[in-house]
């Protein structure tokens, strides 16, 4: 490998002192050139989440992760049942099987939540993001996968703006184009910040061209216009880290449960008292000042117990966050929820062994247990620093204590525990 990446994951001197050098303190798009081995991820691996997807939908079965089926820049939701029933493609024709299904010669699918429907791609892909948390941080929203498989000659987003950071990992057959605009640049070429969309090669001319081969990682920071473009069939996986603003994070989760907590008015108590009628003589002013005191008296509160509420939110964030490998939380996990089923279905008992599923991490602070983006109670007499290491750490024989293997099989409701020996292995 290249760019100083000399091992899988990239190691921490990569972020420390290579990709701040290379990207110019992480504000400028650059190449990192076959960062990904291809015993890591590849083409089928990535289009087996698509079966997966497909296998959901067989099944009826609701599930976060989703498919979007695009023929140009038009999206098209009505292909998208057809190419989920129809059957399977054959061994390496995914691409005549799709241009079938979409009655088109071009095409491009895109797979949301790639991480939630494909653990082996997201264990993989976990390492690369667990060495970026180390190196660089921790995005506080998580990460995401997003595939984007086709022969497309343009995304069909059109010329758009990334929000967040992000890496675009390639995986071919085939070459991908890519074009960066910084946002002043784009604004002054095109006069604003929409997305641009039909024929704009005029524009592709002013931008920074990257010819992405199988195994590389395009670097794309936030707030940079982009296009990929391609010839071939070709498969892409960008890990978009989300950073949520502050204010949103405050203004979608503190705030919300904070005041929500502070303006109950349940029945039968004095907060939940009905007010009087209001004389329509009097007017409103009556009941702006009914409500103007209440307001006041929750905001008052609210200042006073700020700190902790954004204590307690940051913690729960953190902690959710890092012990589901990094990758944000979804509610209907398919691969957690089969994961989950697997380890139900185990008869623990002494002797076995466990182990936590990678890429996540088992994390006990205080009573709280979490794995895999769940949270649990904890008994840290049972969940001792030794056996969250060792679990943590590779397979762990159980020993005869009902109430290890109670906390165990607690932990493996959370699809983060796999069973890797029975009884009868380890005799």
């Amino acid at each position: 490998m290249s760019n100083g990446t000399a091992a899988w994951p990239p190691p921490r001197s990569f972020w420390t002192d290579t990709f701040p050098e290379k990207t110019a303190g992480m504000i400028r798009p650059h190449l990192f050139k076959g960062v990904v081995p291809a015993s890591t991820a590849n083409a089928d691996a990535v289009l087996d989440g698509f079966a997966a997807i497909r296998r959901a939908h067989a099944a009826g079965r609701e599930i976060t992760a989703n498919a979007r089926v695009y023929v140009g820049e038009e999206h098209r939701p009505d292909l998208v049942d057809k190419v989920l029933a129809a059957d399977g493609w054959p061994e390496g024709g995914f691409p005549t099987w799709m241009q079938q299904r979409v009655g088109a010669e071009r095409f491009s699918l895109v797979l949301n939540t790639l991480e939630s429907v494909n653990p082996t791609v997201a264990a993989r892909l976990g390492e690369f993001l667990g060495s970026l948390i180390d190196g660089w941080g921790l995005p506080a929203g998580g990460a995401e996968l997003v595939a984007f498989v086709g022969n497309y000659s343009g995304t069909a987003f059109g010329v758009h703006e990334g929000y967040e950071n992000a890496f675009l990992t390639h995986y071919g057959p085939g070459t991908k184009d890519f074009y960066c605009w910084p946002a002043d640049e784009y604004r002054k070429l095109t006069g604003g910040s929409d997305p641009l969309y039909g024929d704009y090669r005029w524009l592709l001319e002013h931008g920074e061209h990257f010819a992405l081969e199988p195994g590389d990682a395009l670097f794309l920071p936030e707030r940079v216009f982009h296009v990929g473009r391609q010839s071939e069939f070709s498969v892409s996986v960008a890990i978009p880290l989300y950073t949520f603003p502050d204010a949103a994070i405050a203004r979608a989760w503190i705030a919300p449960d904070l005041l929500g907590a502070l303006l109950v008015s349940e029945p039968d108590t004095d907060a939940g008292r009905p007010s009087p009628m209001q004389p329509l003589s009097a007017g409103p002013d009556e009941l702006a000042r009914r409500l103007t005191t209440v307001t006041a008296a929750a905001f008052t509160t609210a200042a006073e117990q700020a700190q902790a509420a954004a204590e307690a939110h940051a913690h729960q964030r953190w902690h959710t966050v890092l012990s589901n490998g990094g990758w944000q939380q979804t509610d209907h996990d398919l691969a957690r929820d089969e994961a989950a089923a697997a380890f139900a279905d185990a008869d623990l008992a002494p002797g076995m062994s466990v182990a936590v599923r990678a890429p996540y991490r088992l994390m006990v602070t205080g009573e709280q247990a979490f794995l895999r983006g769940c949270e649990t109670a904890a008994d840290p007499a049972v969940l001792t620093h030794d056996l969250v290491e060792h679990l943590n750490n590779g397979p762990t024989t159980l020993p005869d204590d009902p109430k290890v293997i109670a906390a165990i099989r607690t932990l493996g409701a959370t699809g983060g525990l796999t069973v890797t020996t029975t009884t009868e292995e380890t005799e």
